[in-house]
């Protein structure tokens, strides 16, 4: 949790502008707030580090997705296709702007591939909902090579991926919006929230209405403003505003930091037999939040998890087992566990998602153990960590020939 190991003087400062004030409230309120409109300059400083054009603040990642599939266009009936290998909050975003979602494959940069997306492509394809995973990013020039042949909406899940980049271009601006989480366990927090980005002056207008039930915030009475659209309530409040901009602005830091210690990791790891390392479509552009492993298949990597668990090494994820983030611990999905109907329960699935076959995923997941990257360690504890995991992998491979 890089963001939150730095938190100190600078988040109180901001929280004590709001408290100071007493308006909690993004919206309004000029003359009580005393100039401090927090929402807006977490949105500038999300801006600045990604360069994107208009930048919307919201109650979390899981409503920035959501925003930037329906202010992209994507409703109900919609096939959007979609990776196994996510956060369960991409897929129910899909879900729950009524859209059907197409599982497709990733590759070894844990993302969607370009031939997992054209495999996938129906008639009936609408969309591709890209999540770049583990703080690296997709591999994009081939990717917008499909979604420009076949005429798709792309929208991005940066969720995990906020300060990454690929050949100069921020994760999230590739497509027509894009979306970064805040959450309490990402590159910066604001404890709760989220930011969607986008180049396009009409989506970031829908996004901004249909993220405050409609509300067109122009003129300087609340109760009185138009709304073009439907919405619903995805706002974020000043005070969680406040935490993720003090946090934003040591992003740069912290990048540079992770890229220190996840180079020193790699270079040691890289010395052991059966250690290799997810792909990188764009190594210049990791936001190095994650050190991601493969080790030579499936049985290999859950003996190092066992060695690793054995040995008191902490601060990894086998995804593989893991419930909210590899499609096969989503029992509630597979069998459509919904609190009320959905419009996929109403048109029909466009997969058996009890039956998917998705064996290149199944193989790199399967593989993949990742390491989360702290800003705080000294280099002292990166080179011992780094042993205990050579150590581990080591004892485990050898297990294997035994």
């Amino acid at each position: 949790m890089p963001g939150t190991e730095l938190f100190g003087a600078e988040e109180r400062k901001e929280v004590n502008d709001v408290l100071d004030t007493g308006i909690l409230f993004r919206y309004g309120h000029d003359a009580q707030r005393n100039g401090h409109w927090k929402a807006k300059e977490f949105e500038d400083e999300v801006k600045k580090i990604t360069g994107a054009k208009y930048a919307h603040a919201m109650s979390s990642g899981s409503t920035a997705v959501a925003t930037a599939l329906a202010a992209s266009g994507i409703g109900a009936g919609d096939e959007v296709i979609v990776p196994p290998f996510t956060f369960i909050a991409t897929i129910e975003a899909v879900l729950f702007v009524g859209a059907l979602p197409v599982f497709a494959e990733v590759d070894e940069t844990l993302c969607l591939s370009a031939e997992g997306i054209e495999k996938a492509i129906s008639p009936k394809t609408k969309a591709v909902c890209l999540v770049h995973m583990c703080g690296g990013m997709a591999d994009m020039d081939p990717i917008m090579a499909v979604i420009k042949k076949h005429n798709l909406v792309l929208v991005e899940d940066a969720g995990q991926a906020f300060a990454a980049s690929y050949k100069g271009t921020s994760t999230g601006l590739f497509g027509t919006a894009g979306s970064y989480s805040f959450d309490f366990f990402k590159i910066a927090t604001a404890g709760e929230g989220g930011v969607m980005v986008t180049n396009s002056e009409a989506v970031y207008k829908i996004a901004d209405c249909y993220s405050d039930h409609g509300h067109n915030h122009e003129g300087n009475n609340r109760g009185m403003e138009q709304h073009p659209v439907l919405g619903f309530n995805y706002r974020i409040g000043e005070l969680n505003a406040a935490v993720g901009l003090a946090q934003t602005r040591k992003v740069p830091h912290i990048r540079e930091i992770n890229r220190k210690y996840k180079g020193i990791l790699t270079e040691i790891l890289s010395k052991t037999d059966g250690i290799s390392f997810a792909r990188l479509a764009d190594p210049s552009g990791d936001s190095a939040t994650f050190l991601n492993l493969l080790l030579p298949d499936t049985e290999a990597a859950k003996r190092t998890v066992a060695a690793m668990n054995e040995a008191g090494i902490g601060g990894f994820n086998y995804w593989y087992t893991n419930m909210y983030h590899f499609i096969n611990q989503w029992d509630h999905l597979k069998n459509m566990k919904t609190a009320s109907p959905l419009t996929v329960e109403v048109v029909g699935a466009p997969q058996d998602y009890q039956h998917l076959s998705l064996p290149k995923s199944q193989e790199v997941i399967g593989r993949l153990i990742s390491f989360g990257i702290r800003c705080t360690w000294t280099e002292e504890e990166v080179k011992a960590l780094a042993n205990k995991i050579s150590d581990c992998v080591k004892k485990a491979l050898a297990t294997a020939h035994a």
